[in-house]
């Protein structure tokens, strides 16, 4: 379509049947367009966030404090992906950051699945590294979108104290009607290296408003961790491209 506008502008419209078969040309050049766009062999997508407390499963890992989270995922047409997402955390003594580094495959049309695995990484505690597989679904019903969540760590020396972990967990979303929210819940259960019988869950609004999404949620957990999973209001603002 530009290579149109462009010669358009060097000739000028110098006879009516060239003005007549401009908007069959720029049919054509959006067609093409659309076509090259759906042949892409690799999309990438990313973002930033910034949160007013990193809630991972119910726990504060920012120490209630403001985090700032980039993502960038680089997504096949097969629907095989990778990326990495970041943070900053308080959860390690002499370390300040997360990095998150994840692949796996996703496909699905009226039944969506996801498998995949996450490496956590500690830049400043090795020994705090682990990897975790997860594998998810969804489903739509009516105005509603459902999802489920198994996640699972196996043992990996003092990253989890020689012992694995095992994470359940379901969420919902749907459409405020006559508004631009959607309104989202989660539960979750987890067991093993990272808490015994723990459970977490929240409830959200998000909307969209000039490219950014606004959220906010309140996140609460069974268990108290030093404080750090006390039940509160979270806020966030995010980008993505």
């Amino acid at each position: 379509m530009r290579k149109q506008l462009t010669k358009l502008a060097a000739f000028g419209i110098a006879m009516s049947a060239m003005t007549l078969s401009m908007p069959a040309f720029a049919q054509d050049a959006d067609a093409d367009a659309a076509a090259e766009e759906e042949a892409k062999p690799i999309t990438i997508t990313g973002g930033i966030a910034l949160v007013s407390d990193y809630r991972f499963r119910g726990v504060s890992l920012s120490n209630k404090d403001f985090a700032v989270q980039p993502t960038i995922t680089v997504t096949a047409d097969n629907g095989a992906y990778i990326g990495l997402w970041g943070s900053n955390v308080a959860e390690n003594p002499g370390d300040d950051a997360e990095l998150d580094i994840y692949a796996g495959y996703a496909g699905g049309d009226t039944i969506t699945y996801d498998i995949g695995a996450t490496y956590y990484v500690y830049p400043g505690v090795s020994s705090s590294n682990y990897v975790e597989f997860t594998g998810k679904t969804g489903t739509t019903v009516g105005p509603a979108k459902l999802g489920l969540q198994v996640s699972y760590v196996p043992k990996q020396g003092s990253a989890t104290s020689y012992n694995d972990n095992l994470y359940l967990g379901a969420n919902a979303s749907v459409g405020v009607p006559g508004t631009p929210l959607t309104a989202s819940a989660s539960i979750g259960r987890e067991n093993g290296a990272f808490g015994a019988k723990k459970m977490d869950w929240s409830l959200g609004l998000a909307a969209t408003v000039s490219g950014f999404t606004l959220g906010a949620s309140y996140v609460d957990t069974n268990r108290y961790v030093g404080g750090l999973g006390k039940a509160g209001a979270i806020f966030s603002v995010s980008y993505g491209f």
